[in-house]
């Protein structure tokens, strides 16, 4: 491995390409600035990372004498804690504190969501992880046991209406409990149809005995949108869903309402994992890693991928556009918002020595 000298350090070669040509254009931060602050990082942090692995190797030295003099009894379980507290291990629960959220995400800070830890260095994962931001409800109850997966509602090599039909009563049940109608059920709406007074859009529906009925709560009702299907956009619990309606679509024509796909917000945040999931520790893992998470920020990461013959490029998605009630433009995230969590400072690295090696 080649190294570049920066004063009292060596860093390995593929990480000042990758600094120097890709990450530093276009910012306001000069190849000197950069390296004299990294370094002054690295020797104000260098000493306390010891300090702390050599407390970490004493606490583990210490349980490891434990565990080789006695045997663990789970019935004395205040002994093996008195044991742990003793050598600092475990400390003494501190004062009552709250955590401010003023200013973080709302995806942190109020929304109750899944969310993926994927391993950043396979871009594919990665991709997939961040637009799972929004997924199709159809497509996840079609293809899981959520539909018994036997009988007349079996997966089949082509699209089994039975098991199709079983999804559409799930969806409907569904939408009765997310997005209750004033009067009737989801079950026996024939047509959602957006009407517009006084310059706002709401939704009427129209019921299999011809009367019409609305939301139990109008707001629910946030946007809409069209492309090869009309969009209605609705909210439940700070989470957005999508009827996606068509009734020349070929799923949507099996549907008394049109409804070929129902998509829903799901997993609103994604770990882009260095450490757990993989463990980036060599000088191409580092890298590989730093570049994918700079072409995540950036939106610009992509891969190709081989599917049934063809070559299929996986990107990033964008933001999902709307008018609003009032027909304003409105838009909402297309991914994911992305954690990166780090290698830990016990995972040392050749990516970067001291003056020391």
């Amino acid at each position: 491995m080649l190294y570049v000298n920066f004063n009292s350090l060596k860093v390995a070669e593929p990480l000042v390409d990758l600094i120097e040509e890709k990450l530093l254009p276009g910012l306001e931060i000069s190849v000197e600035a950069f390296w004299q602050a990294f370094e002054s990082i690295i020797e104000n942090n260098y000493a306390e990372n010891q300090r702390l692995l050599e407390r970490r190797d004493e606490l583990q030295k210490q349980i490891d004498e434990w565990h080789s003099q006695n045997k663990y009894d789970e019935n004395d379980l205040a002994g093996y804690k008195q044991f742990l507290s003793s050598i600092g291990y475990l400390l003494d629960e501190g004062p009552d504190f709250k955590v401010a959220v003023e200013g973080v995400d709302k995806e942190i800070a109020q929304v109750a969501a899944p969310q993926l830890v994927v391993p950043i260095n396979n871009a594919r994962f990665a991709i997939n992880a961040a637009n799972a931001r929004w997924g199709s409800l159809y497509d996840a109850l079609y293809g899981t046991d959520m539909i018994a997966d036997e009988g007349e509602t079996a997966k089949t090599a082509t699209y089994n209406e039975k098991r199709g039909q079983k999804v559409f009563d799930f969806c409907q049940t569904w939408l009765d409990e997310v997005l209750p109608l004033a009067t009737g059920s989801h079950k026996e709406v024939i047509e959602y149809r957006r009407v517009e007074k006084d310059g706002l859009s709401s939704i009427e529906v129209i019921l299999e005995d011809q009367s019409s009925s609305s939301l139990q709560q109008p707001d629910q009702f946030c946007g809409y949108s069209q492309n090869d299907s009309e969009v209605l956009l609705f909210n439940h619990n700070d989470l957005y869903f999508e009827l996606h309606i068509s009734k020349k679509d070929v799923i949507g024509a099996m549907h008394k309402a049109g409804v070929k796909d129902i998509i829903v917000e799901a997993a609103v945040t994604t770990i882009q994992d260095c450490e757990d999931s993989v463990a980036a520790v060599d000088v191409e893992d580092k890298v590989l890693v730093y570049n994918n998470w700079f072409e995540i920020i950036q939106g610009t990461l992509q891969t190709d991928m081989s599917k049934g013959g063809e070559i299929i490029t996986r990107r990033l998605n964008p933001n999902r556009l709307y008018r609003d009630r009032r027909g304003n433009d409105m838009s909402l995230p297309g991914r994911s918002l992305m954690l990166i969590r780090n290698t830990g400072i016990h995972m040392k690295t050749e990516l970067v020595l001291s003056s020391g090696g």
